[in-house]
């Protein structure tokens, strides 16, 4: 089982960006968290950042055909991109949306998640074990 996990903007400042809200762990701390979860589960996984939507719509794209499952934290484009929406729908790969803070109790403008529409579970608020239980949930459910 291959996964890809794309992180959007602002993620690569984790441990720089207001620490209150996401804690003072780095980016490179998270990918090493995946990668040693992927290791443990038996699947391969590859992670994307980008600060961009194209390039975050262009990774989805390229993942037909390439991967069995998409963990996705778009992060400020949660609340925005109809783009993300629409690739993630595109391509028909399970998904699952990440996100570290508890977006719900935050402002108004994140209550809307469109990549979350084309998502098949949520893992909100729960740091770095948000990741961990999105990779469980696609293994668990690779075969319906």
């Amino acid at each position: 089982m291959k996964l890809l996990v794309l992180n959007g903007p602002n993620l690569n400042m984790l441990g720089i960006r207001e620490k209150h809200i996401y804690g003072v762990q780095s980016y490179a701390d998270l990918e090493a968290f995946i990668r040693a979860k992927a290791r443990q589960l038996g699947v391969e996984v590859e992670i994307f950042q980008s600060n961009l939507e194209g390039a975050l719509v262009d990774r989805i794209q390229a993942a037909y055909g390439a991967v069995d499952g998409i963990v996705i934290n778009p992060a400020a484009y949660t609340h925005t991109s109809v783009a993300i929406l629409d690739a993630l729908k595109a391509v028909s790969i399970p998904a699952v949306e990440v996100h570290l803070s508890d977006v719900t109790q935050r402002e108004p403008f994140r209550q809307i998640s469109y990549a979350g529409m084309a998502c098949q579970a949520h893992f909100i608020g729960l740091g770095f074990e948000g990741y961990a239980r999105a990779m469980e949930y696609l293994k668990n459910h690779a075969n319906g």
